[in-house]
């Protein structure tokens, strides 16, 4: 989960596991996999810093990199 900030200053978390996608338009909106949209004070690169730290907290970004370095021995 990821903290961030709607454009009125409101503080939520988020599941970061359900974005679809993020795009500045000029202000960063994020996707989900359930279509619902989320406009956020942080930048695009925030969004995506904050996920990768998030993933590596549980593990996933780490099972990912496993994943490729095992494919890269065969």
């Amino acid at each position: 989960m990821i903290s961030l900030t709607r454009l009125n200053g409101d503080e939520f978390t988020l599941n970061s596991i359900m974005i679809e996608q993020i795009q500045n338009f000029p202000d960063t909106t994020i996707t989900l996999l359930t279509g619902k949209k989320f406009v956020v004070k942080e930048t695009k690169a925030e969004v995506l810093k904050r996920t990768l730290e998030y993933y590596q907290q549980v593990g996933i970004l780490q099972v990912v990199t496993k994943r490729e370095a095992s494919n890269d021995d065969e």
